[in-house]
């Protein structure tokens, strides 16, 4: 299982100085010399952690994989056509939120979703949709024009019991095996730690998982390196 990770939360420590350390972008090299197979940045409305600025280093910078969050705004598609980053990944983005909750409503969205991702396709730019483990959003996605899912985690992550996080587990692996079965690719991600992020190894439909949080939270204590190998030897990923 590959791994990326989300440095947003560098560029959050970055700017709570309003300086310019610790780079965003020089943990992106680190994170990829580490073992990291892409790089997660979320270019939100309000710029709170990820700035213009770091997405063009960013996009100059990275070897792997650059994966763009964003919502599905027309400034945000102007940004990634301009950048092209190897995938763009469409979240729900609400200003009152500390982080992305839950996962893009396609249903309501689907008929704009398709123009939208349109333009993406055609630029060579892959595009995955933040969605719940759901087989009518999967369909959605596949027929909107994505590539690719990334399956939300959130409520998994926030289960108490082994029982409920087993529970919760079958349901992203049957969502992962349906997804797969329509020929996209599936990733996972929201709220996966150091505690509960091992059992998605044994998910083979689930091509890679992105973290960025807990590893960035480790790594205030471990350094970047050691946090991300950690990770990796849970996933059975060891670089």
């Amino acid at each position: 299982m590959r791994l990326s990770v989300n440095i947003d939360h560098i560029a959050t420590l970055r700017n709570a100085r309003n300086e310019f350390d610790p780079d965003p972008v020089a943990a992106a090299l680190l994170a990829e010399k580490s073992g990291a197979a892409g790089i997660v940045c979320h270019l939100r409305e309000d710029r709170r952690h990820i700035r213009d600025n770091d997405l063009e280093r960013l996009r100059r910078a990275v070897t792997t994989k650059l994966d763009l969050e964003m919502a599905m705004t027309a400034e945000m598609q102007l940004i990634a056509l301009k950048t092209k980053p190897e995938l763009v990944t469409l979240v729900p983005e609400k200003r009152e939120e500390l982080t992305t909750e839950g996962g893009f409503d396609i249903t309501r969205h689907h008929e704009t979703l398709i123009e939208f991702i349109k333009p993406l396709n055609d630029a060579a730019i892959a595009v995955s949709i933040f969605i719940e483990p759901d087989r009518r959003a999967i369909d959605l996605a596949r027929q909107a024009g994505a590539a690719m899912v990334e399956l939300h985690t959130g409520i998994y992550s926030l289960k108490e019991t082994d029982e409920e996080r087993g529970k919760e587990l079958e349901n992203v692996r049957q969502a992962a095996r349906y997804a797969r079965s329509l020929g996209l690719s599936v990733v996972a991600g929201h709220g996966l730690n150091y505690r509960n992020a091992a059992p998605f190894s044994t998910i083979s439909e689930i091509e890679e998982v992105s973290i960025g949080h807990a590893i960035i939270a480790r790594a205030a204590f471990t350094g970047l390196e050691s946090a991300i190998r950690e990770m990796l030897r849970l996933l059975g990923s060891e670089a």
